[in-house]
């Protein structure tokens, strides 16, 4: 298998057959699997995405609505592909670029392509303006300099994309995350459709999360593996300053003065007390480092089945427990 498309979807039952159709027109001639991750969808996609008869389709239908991360997550694992492309279920990514992207990865020696979407078919004030200004942030406080972090078309190695980690919502920074373990990417320009069916599950309201998790993402980039480098300079630093405060009241003190109830005694306490929390977190954030990097790989979604060009449904392994994996064995 050369190639895995990954399409996650929420409730898109009228753009499922229209996109099969495109991705099998661009891919004419390639060895290739679609893997279709639904998300907790209500309006039949399941049923319809079943009723297929496709010998390239996979299904993957999880238990309730994970989030698109954890989607992109579900299908990576289940793809076989030696390269892996990723693609929303809106028809506004074009598989017809994915040919161009792939020969970049497997003949040009890129380990990640991204897109970069030209004349977005997308609302001004609500679409354009936020992305505009979240990929000058993202792009100016991670140091991975593309310009247009939001486009769902990528190809990836693999093995790149299994080493990602995509949990919560942070399918927004993959160019990051891929970054962090050591990939070379490289973005292209490709094609942008308007939305045709269905609405779009964008908008303002993501805009506090991306923040938070681009602060996650820099906090993942300097110091996954060093958290104490973090936790600890700035508890030192703060504790520094509220003991030189303490000092400076106590040689008052020693000279008659009374210090009692005055503000900077309190300043003094409250940053002496903050130090020594900080620090401790480190402390505490060190040893979970540790215990992520040495504990078991685990998934925090469940499958309901995967069903594989007319195979019978089946349990993955991954939805099982330790003993049961075990048993397994």
């Amino acid at each position: 298998m050369e190639l895995s498309v990954i399409v996650t979807i929420l409730n898109e039952v009228d753009n499922i057959r229209p996109l099969i159709k495109r991705i099998h027109a661009a891919l004419e001639g390639m060895t290739y699997e679609i893997v279709y991750v639904d998300d907790g969808s209500t309006d039949g996609s399941v049923a319809l995405l079943k009723s297929l008869d496709d010998p390239r389709l996979v299904v993957v239908e999880l238990r309730k609505n994970y989030g698109q991360s954890l989607a992109l997550m579900a299908g990576i694992d289940m793809a076989r592909g030696t390269y892996i492309a990723t693609m929303d279920g809106d028809l506004q990514n074009d598989p017809a670029d994915i040919p161009a992207m792939l020969e970049l990865v497997r003949d040009k020696d890129w380990d990640l392509v991204v897109g970069e979407r030209i004349n977005r078919q997308d609302g001004a004030l609500l679409r354009k303006v936020p992305s505009k200004i979240a990929n000058w942030i993202i792009r100016n406080l991670s140091g991975v300099h593309l310009r247009d972090y939001g486009c769902a078309l990528k190809v990836f190695r693999a093995q790149i994309a299994r080493d990602l980690g995509i949990y919560g919502e942070l399918h927004r920074f993959i160019s990051v995350l891929a970054s962090l373990e050591g990939a070379r990417i490289t973005q292209i320009p490709v094609r942008h459709h308007a939305r045709q069916h269905g609405q779009s599950k964008y908008g303002l309201g993501r805009t506090f999360r991306v923040v938070s998790d681009l602060i996650l993402m820099l906090f993942l980039k300097k110091y996954l593996q060093r958290p104490m480098h973090l936790f600890g300079q700035v508890g030192l630093a703060i504790f520094a300053g509220g003991a030189l405060i303490n000092l400076y009241l106590l040689i008052l003190k020693i000279a008659g003065q009374d210090i009692w109830g005055k503000p900077l005694l309190i300043l003094g306490a409250l940053l002496v007390l903050t130090g020594v929390q900080l620090v401790t977190v480190g402390i505490i954030v060190e040893v979970l480092m540790r215990t992520y990097y040495e504990s078991q790989q685990k998934r925090p979604y469940k499958i309901r089945e995967v069903r594989r060009a007319g195979d019978v449904a089946e349990v993955h392994p991954l939805n099982l427990s330790r003993s049961e994996q075990l048993r397994e064995l």
